[in-house]
């Protein structure tokens, strides 16, 4: 398994490490440092860089050149999602670390409310938020239970609208929050779900807790990694929760628009490890040869679509 050594996590009292994996992320990248940067909480910003060649980077580092809260770790080819967070978890600071997406913008007191729910439940190990598109929708990944085939089956199938009636064709997805978006209290300054997973986005956790997960499993490159993570802080004990109440903007796709294929392939390959890993059903030798030819298959049906859809972006720049 591709797990950081066992390391033991700083202690800066108070202090959270903005973590941000870059990979030609786009303008939306000096915008999400300087929203991290003014936030009521005490942070520093630690930007990742996947060797990115469209200048965002190169853009942050200026603008940020004498602020020593902004540091910026350049790696010499794009590691992958999960590596890049591990290396920047390495030199990070803060006895909290919020690992976020360069187009997940946070609003000045999303991560003072994020620690006041860790701090309220020292059983918690990792914290989501519910992230909302440009229209106002919720992103189903934001809260999402693990996606076992039975369930994955009964989403695609449809049969997953009738889990109110019958529980066990429950999918991935889990219901829309009422319209307040508030789940249960339990006694925290927030409001928080208990989930399976929340997505990679947005993940706040303790710097400890990190630590003791020996960080995101690097065998994952760029999808799932967030899942695998998410599962081992359960098995281990800590509870994942979403505050229901904290609302986050997340354009989504800054960097996989440019590279489509390359991003289906990772995520396919994502999804692959995280059923060897801990779906049950993969230990039938039958159903895991019949997984991994729909996963893909799956992947192979959609190469015509991606090459279409870059054939039109081409023509529409030429004209």
């Amino acid at each position: 398994m591709g797990l950081q050594p066992d390391v033991a996590a700083p202690g800066d009292s108070g202090l959270t490490s903005v973590i941000i994996v870059a990979a030609d992320s786009g303008d939306g990248l000096a915008e999400c440092v300087a929203r991290s940067l003014g936030s009521a909480a005490s942070v520093e910003v630690i930007v990742a860089d996947n060797a990115s060649r469209d200048g965002s980077v190169a853009r942050v580092a200026q603008l940020y050149a004498q602020n020593e809260q902004v540091r910026i770790l350049h790696n010499d080819k794009n590691l992958g999602f999960g590596t890049a967070c591990n290396r920047a978890a390495a030199q990070a600071c803060g006895d909290a670390l919020l690992f976020l997406n360069p187009d997940c913008l946070i609003e000045t007191d999303t991560i003072a409310r994020l620690r006041a729910v860790a701090t309220g439940d020292a059983r918690i190990g990792l914290i989501g938020a519910l992230q909302l598109d440009a229209q106002g929708r919720v992103d189903t990944a934001s809260r999402r239970r693990d996606p076992l085939l039975r369930r994955a089956l009964s989403s695609f199938s449809g049969l997953a609208r009738l889990a109110s009636r019958w529980p066990a064709l429950a999918g991935v997805a889990m219901p829309p929050l009422p319209a307040d978006g508030v789940a249960a209290r339990n006694g925290a300054s927030e409001p928080v779900e208990a989930v399976d997973a929340v997505s990679g986005a947005l993940m706040f956790l303790p710097h400890a807790a990190f630590a003791r997960m020996r960080g995101f499993d690097e065998d994952y490159f760029l999808h799932c990694e967030d899942l695998d993570l998410c599962r081992r802080m359960r098995d281990a004990g800590l509870r994942v929760v979403c505050a229901t109440a904290l609302h986050v903007r997340h354009a989504k796709g800054g960097s996989s628009r440019r590279r489509p294929l390359f991003v289906a392939w990772h995520k396919h390959s994502g999804m692959w490890r995280w059923f060897s890993k801990f779906d049950p059903a993969a230990r039938n030798p039958l159903l895991r040869a019949l997984v991994w030819c729909g996963t893909w298959l799956h992947f192979a049906l959609l190469i015509p679509l991606y090459l279409l859809r870059a054939l039109k972006a081409r023509f529409a720049s030429v004209a």
